[in-house]
């Protein structure tokens, strides 16, 4: 074990262990997701027992100490996470994929440092997103060389999911010189870093996905990423990426429709007409618990079909099975948001009246899904589906798929 503020951090052995592991937190966080929800109490001490379980360095390569553990293993421990607490599960979403970034394209002494980092339960946040600008691959954060080998630092970031939480703020940025797409790795409280709490989202609203304001940063060289050179072959850093985002969805769906049959079976009054005795019994309701079931049980098993295609790619990557992985996602994540957009809504439609009393909150489900859902749109999704199934197209090499 490391120690992470006076605290011992687990170093996770294996997938089997990760998994175990993610259970017995999920289990201990589902009790105060509501409060915490309702109150936006941010998850301080939940993010503490998070780093320190050693779910966090779960990815590191063998070689470095870690447990490497496949994206299947990591897919389903997002997915447990969300069941109970989607703005917990979002949180580390942007650590693992900057995990990621220096798995492909770190030096061996940035992931002999960074990866140390991590197994001692430092966190990753992310400072990549920017209002304003044309779309999202438009980057106006600048990173100018300096005479002396460092780099100076510059731009606004804005729905920087964990950056409030963070260790290290993962900057995407591009270089005042050329353009290319580099990733700055900067220490949360570096001089001319500013984050805000200023996120006032209608859902996931303890992520604290606010502002990062970067103001003439200096950044030593070898905190420097090249994160261009991800995109000039194939690549599974947009795959993974989304893979995380549909485990989040698939958690909602599944946490939602479970809260809902709960709720049924305990607090529902039947509805007169019925002439039952209990809600439960009522063959219109287990109906449409059949019907929510099927969409979630489909959203499951393409997360799952989807991470092993994934990892299938990662063991012979080529352009063909880069593709292939990236449209095994882009599915999985079209179903898993429709799944935790029409349970969390129908949550309200099977419980009845009372379920609406906003002191339940179990509408943070539904703003939860829905808010989530808008990171990126499925309709584009599903054009590079049709595209790739009817003419075989390629979906691009851009990150986002």
């Amino acid at each position: 074990m490391t120690k992470l503020q006076g605290a011992p951090v687990r170093v996770i052995a294996n997938g089997e262990e990760a998994l175990a592991t993610a259970a017995e937190l999920t289990e201990s966080f589902r009790p105060g997701a509501a409060g915490r929800d309702a109150e936006r109490r941010l998850p301080l001490e939940e993010l503490g027992r998070l780093s320190a379980s050693g779910l966090l360095g779960i990815t590191v390569p063998a070689a470095h100490g870690g447990a490497d553990v496949p994206a299947a293993t990591l897919a389903e421990v997002f997915r447990l996470l969300a069941t109970a607490d989607a703005s917990l599960a979002q949180i580390p979403q942007s650590h693992f994929v900057y995990v990621h970034v220096l798995r492909r394209q770190g030096s061996p002494a940035q992931q002999e440092f960074f990866f140390g980092e991590v197994l001692a339960g430092r966190r990753f946040g992310n400072a990549q997103s920017e209002k304003g600008t044309r779309h999202v691959q438009d980057i106006r954060t600048r990173l100018g060389p300096q005479d002396d080998g460092s780099y100076l630092l510059t731009g606004v970031k804005h729905y920087a999911t964990g950056a409030l939480f963070a260790d290290w703020i993962p900057v995407l940025a591009r270089a005042a010189d050329d353009g290319e797409l580099y990733v700055a790795y900067v220490p949360r409280g570096a001089a001319g870093v500013t984050v805000l709490d200023d996120w006032d989202g209608m859902g996931q609203r303890t992520t604290a996905s606010g502002t990062v304001r970067l103001d003439r940063v200096v950044v030593p060289a070898d905190r420097v990423v090249p994160h261009h050179l991800t995109f000039r072959g194939p690549q599974l850093h947009g795959a993974v990426a989304q893979l995380l985002h549909a485990a989040i969805d698939a958690g909602i769906a599944a946490g939602a429709l479970a809260e809902a049959a709960e709720f049924v079976r305990t607090r529902s009054r039947p509805w007169f007409e019925s002439g039952l005795e209990t809600a439960a019994e009522d063959p219109l309701l287990i109906q449409r618990f059949g019907e929510l079931s099927v969409q979630v049980r489909a959203a499951e098993a393409l997360l799952a079909s989807a991470a092993r295609t994934v990892d299938a790619a990662a063991k012979g990557l080529t352009d063909d099975t880069a593709a292939e992985a990236s449209i095994a996602v882009a599915a999985a994540k079209v179903q898993a948001g429709a799944a935790a957009v029409e349970t969390s809504s129908a949550l309200f439609e099977l419980a009845g009246t009372r379920s609406a009393l906003d002191g339940l909150n179990l509408h943070r489900h539904w703003r939860d899904a829905r808010t989530h859902t808008l990171h990126d749109p499925a309709r584009w999704k599903v054009q590079h589906i049709g595209r790739y199934v009817l003419n075989g197209t390629r979906p691009p090499r851009h990150g986002l798929l």
